[in-house]
């Protein structure tokens, strides 16, 4: 008994295969009619279309901003599926800023180029760690959310518009089953198959309506999601202004002098034009305790630690 039911559930689902696609190729050819969906639910599958098409691109845009290298974020996308988190990567900012430390300590901290070459490095490494927490900012704030939206909410809008599809594939070739019949019997029977089929059409349009509508909430989510992003990008480019800024700022206490040290004709700020062509072992060697910001052009701006060649006017 069960091997004969399963025998004619098969022959049924067969049965309503064959049927759906005779249907859809005499569509195609132009020899059925097809049921128009209501204008109202075309509207909503096309704004669904535009959204899926869109979310899609704007993630795909996204991620190759934070990350440009194409074969980086193929690793990552690996790692995240095998291991469940991406691995933790040094960025440009971070080799950078390790170079420039490294770089001024082998020339000398004591020494004004060594000094802001290791001033640098920090400030490169600052920037780092500030595009790593946008990095996490933007995945938490814009990347997860539409990717959940879309592995979410549209592949169950995609599952039941599929199915709308087939229950109107089935509404159509019961529709022409009736229209061909010829016996008064048959002709009952197709009658009771479409009022059937009209059921389960209606009841699925209803369902996929329902879904559809529902992406006008997934609109004004990822408003906020945009929002989230714009003002971590707002505030990532704020701090590395700032932090450029500070560097600037520090750099620009430092002498122009290129050797190793600097000659001064004053121990407070002075003017170095009378100074500069002056041999250092002709006057008495000093150490900078502090930064001193030159006050005008006469003066010369010093930083701490740097050696300096002190002579008397």
């Amino acid at each position: 008994m069960c091997i004969r039911m399963d025998f004619k559930k098969i022959a049924s689902g067969a049965g309503t295969l064959f049927n759906r696609a005779k249907q859809y190729t005499e569509e195609m050819l132009g020899q059925a009619e097809k049921t128009e969906l209501d204008a109202h639910l075309e509207n909503l599958l096309q704004r669904a279309d535009k959204t899926k098409l869109w979310t899609e691109r704007i993630l795909k845009q996204t991620e190759s901003v934070l990350q440009p290298n194409p074969n980086v974020r193929l690793e990552e996308f690996l790692y995240e599926k095998v291991q469940g988190k991406k691995p933790l990567r040094l960025v440009e900012n971070d080799i950078l800023g390790q170079s420039m430390i490294d770089a001024g300590n082998d020339f000398g901290p004591g020494t004004g180029y060594g000094s802001a070459l290791i001033r640098s490095g920090q400030t490169q490494l600052k920037l780092g760690q500030a595009q790593r927490d946008f990095i996490q900012s933007a995945h938490a704030n814009l990347l997860q959310p539409f990717v959940s939206f879309l592995e979410g909410d549209m592949k169950t809008i995609q599952k039941e518009r599929k199915l709308l599809d087939l229950k109107r594939l089935d509404l159509d070739a019961a529709k022409t089953k009736l229209k061909r019949v010829k016996s008064q019997p048959a002709k009952e029977s197709a009658e009771v198959e479409l009022r059937q089929v009209q059921m389960e059409f209606d009841h699925q349009a209803e369902v996929t309506k329902l879904l559809l509508e529902g992406v006008s909430s997934a609109h004004a989510h990822h408003l906020r999601c945009l929002h989230d992003f714009i003002e971590a990008q707002m505030g990532y480019y704020a701090q590395c202004n700032l932090y450029m800024n500070d560097l600037q700022r520090h750099l620009g206490s430092y002498g122009l002098s290129t050797g190793n040290s600097v000659p001064l004709q004053k121990t407070e700020g002075a003017s170095a034009s009378s100074a500069t062509n002056v041999a250092c072992d002709e006057g008495r060697k000093a150490k900078v305790l502090y930064d001193y910001d030159a006050a005008d052009m006469t003066e010369l701006s010093l930083a701490a630690d740097e050696d300096a060649v002190l002579f008397d006017k």
